[in-house]
């Protein structure tokens, strides 16, 4: 499947929203015992002909989730204490998490490179969570995602011709 241009993405997946709703639920009440295995597989194959640097649109419009142990992490790094990290960087939002500040990220290049890459919040080291485990749990995300991530896109349509639900 080719993937489709960042700017018809938002647009297709609208287009199909009703349609992987469906998908998903039936997958919820219903799924295969080897799931798991089926979207490692597909996550792997994706990712193999996909370069996140070409593209960085969950880093200009989303930002991620920072957890307790991230903000340690990344605060570390930045040789500051946590607070300080936070006070820089972060706003608790109406779920009262940690996110960014603003969008797009922060700590996103005019390249599109991570500048915190190698300590990079949990949540971004594993969008889009396409290969989780108990993947049909996160069925609300990943209908997200699909309009975000081109990958995210594609794996899924690949899923729905793959992995016949009931």
């Amino acid at each position: 499947m080719v993937k489709p241009a960042l700017h018809e993405l938002a647009k297709l997946a609208k287009e199909r929203q009703s349609e992987n709703k469906k998908y998903f639920d039936k997958l919820k009440k219903n799924p295969p015992r080897d799931l798991d295995y089926q979207m490692q597989e597909l996550h792997e194959r994706e990712f193999k002909k996909t370069d996140c640097l070409q593209c960085a649109n969950c880093c200009k419009t989303t930002g991620p989730l920072f957890t307790s142990a991230d903000i340690e992490r990344i605060a570390k790094h930045f040789r500051q204490k946590p607070q300080q990290f936070i006070d820089h960087y972060l706003r608790i939002d109406e779920d009262n998490d940690y996110v960014l500040k603003s969008v797009p990220c922060t700590f996103l290049d005019a390249d599109n490179y991570c500048m915190i890459y190698e300590v990079r919040p949990k949540a971004c080291r594993e969008y889009p969570h396409t290969d989780r485990t108990k993947f049909y749990q996160i069925a609300n995300l990943t209908l997200q995602n699909v309009s975000i991530c081109p990958a995210a896109f594609n794996i899924v349509e690949e899923m729905k011709k793959r992995i016949p639900v009931k």
